[in-house]
């Protein structure tokens, strides 16, 4: 059996992994590494654009949606995750059971997904903080964070989990509070808030219920899906925990809980307090919520907040990108440079590329910042959902080939309830909110950006590796150590 097999079925007892990564994460560390990569501005500020989308029961329902496709697919990625326990986490999923050019693609557009969405979290970080300090230019706010969590990075995964550990809770916090103070303001048990007790009239608007209709919900779901990016972390840092069979299921069951509370939660309140037709993008509803409870001052805090917030998704972003380049190397996908490691196990050139990716992006504080902004936010959206497809789909196919390998259902250490129910239903809704922003002009550069970008991975891997690339290539050592361990459970 391999190192990566026997690390798969749960036997190695060496901290360091082949690949020269350290099993330094508990299952703490991991759930709010989900935390910290999801809960960033698409809670915190893009929430009040779905609202003024879809309108206010629309925006709800859009996160439901959200939070129930995020569900399926990350118990999908618990089963994988389980079965193939190596960082860098779903990209080798799809290599393994879907084909090498697939697993290819899924690497590059999740890696250049995180890589983009670093400079947006920098460039807004940078822009909120001149709020407290105007002459300052934006770049510089941008350098002073991106050295900060490259330093972070480049310590150990310990202490990236730490640090990760306590932004997310002053994230928590926020939202906490945000849900609190909105529900006793709808109620009418605030005693700071002026005028009448608000309740839920703001859902029934003057269209009716749903004023954009049906499609308008449809429109915001892939913004929603984005916003529940980051879940997915988990199964990146996969290869970095201790028991993953245990740890792994548990941290996603709880993640996901967490998340629908905060967000379902969070957008209730938004909706039921600001009315959708001034929701929008130019204020986070979070303050706004704040201003019609009648607390003052905490336009400041909430703003500290939210840039805690977009940093520590950006901390999250980081360590995906490192990862991913790392693991994309282990299997030949990337330059080999990208497996060497420090002595604290940190790939530190895999770390300065996806800084550098970083950096690039930050070009939108200074040329044509609008339009480049939204080009990047719409190949993040189109990525992610592309990145969920493939775990679905690789869910599947591994259930299909660890059957026909002999393995036993019943013997795997985690199972997707339901699995083919669930990865084809969450492959659809997915599938459709490609389909809906066909139809929305402003978010319509996921399509005609993202599509390209696939096509030109996959094209060129077939160029350097032939027509087999696109389907698996026979069992691996990680399915074979699956099989052998489901017949002796």
């Amino acid at each position: 059996m391999s190192d990566t097999a026997a690390t798969a079925a749960g036997t190695t007892t060496d901290p360091t992994t082949a690949t020269g990564l350290k099993r330094t994460m508990e299952q703490r560390h991991l759930v709010m590494i989900a935390l910290g990569g999801v809960i960033g501005s698409g809670l915190f500020v893009s929430s009040g654009y779905t609202i003024g989308e879809a309108g206010p029961l629309g925006a709800v329902l859009a996160y439901v949606l959200g939070a129930l496709v995020a569900w399926m697919v990350m118990c999908c990625l618990g089963e994988l995750a389980v079965a193939y326990p190596v960082s860098g986490g779903f990209h080798i999923y799809a290599s393994r059971n879907l084909g090498q050019a697939w697993g290819f693609a899924t690497a590059w557009l999740y890696w250049l997904c995180w890589a983009v969405a670093l400079g947006s979290e920098f460039t807004a970080s940078g822009i909120l903080m001149q709020r407290w300090f105007p002459g300052i230019s934006v770049w510089v706010w941008c350098l002073v964070f991106g050295i900060l969590l490259f330093t972070l990075n480049a310590v150990s995964a310990r202490v990236f989990g730490e640090t990760e550990f306590w932004l997310s809770l002053i994230k928590v916090v926020a939202v906490l509070a945000l849900i609190i103070v909105g529900a006793a303001t709808i109620v009418g048990i605030n005693p700071v808030a002026d005028g009448p007790t608000p309740g839920l009239g703001n859902f029934d608007t003057d269209a009716g219920l749903f004023p954009a209709g049906f499609g308008g919900m449809l429109v915001v779901t892939l913004g929603v899906f984005y916003a529940f990016s980051g879940t997915e972390l988990i199964g990146v840092a996969a290869g970095e925990a201790k028991n993953p069979e245990k740890v792994i299921p548990k941290a996603i069951r709880t993640a996901v809980i967490r998340l629908t509370v905060f967000f379902v939660g969070a957008i209730l309140v938004i909706a039921a307090l600001v009315p959708y037709e001034d929701a929008g993008l130019d204020e986070s509803p979070f303050v706004t919520v704040f201003d019609i409870a009648g607390i003052s001052g905490m336009g400041d805090v909430m703003n500290f907040v939210i840039i805690a917030a977009l940093l520590s998704a950006g901390n999250s972003g980081l360590f995906s990108c490192t990862r991913m380049l790392h693991s994309m190397a282990a299997e030949g996908q990337a330059p080999k440079a990208f497996l060497r490691t420090t002595k604290r196990g940190i790939p530190m050139l895999a770390l300065c590329v996806s800084m550098v990716g970083g950096v690039a992006s930050l070009l939108s504080s200074e040329i044509a910042p609008s339009s480049l902004y939204m080009i990047l936010v719409s190949i993040a959206g189109f990525a992610v959902v592309a990145v969920w497809i493939a775990i679905a789909a690789s869910q599947l196919s591994f259930r299909r080939r660890f059957l026909a390998a002999g393995g036993e259902i019943a013997g795997l250490h985690y199972r997707a309830p339901a699995s083919r129910v669930l990865a084809w239903l969450s492959i659809i809704a997915l599938v459709a909110s490609l389909i809906g922003v066909g139809f929305d002009a402003d978010q319509r550069e996921a399509l005609t950006v993202g599509f390209p970008f696939t096509v030109i991975c996959l094209v060129y891997y077939r160029w350097r590796h032939g027509a087999g690339c696109f389907t698996p290539q026979g069992q691996d050592a990680e399915l074979d150590a699956a099989v052998t361990a489901s017949s002796r459970k």
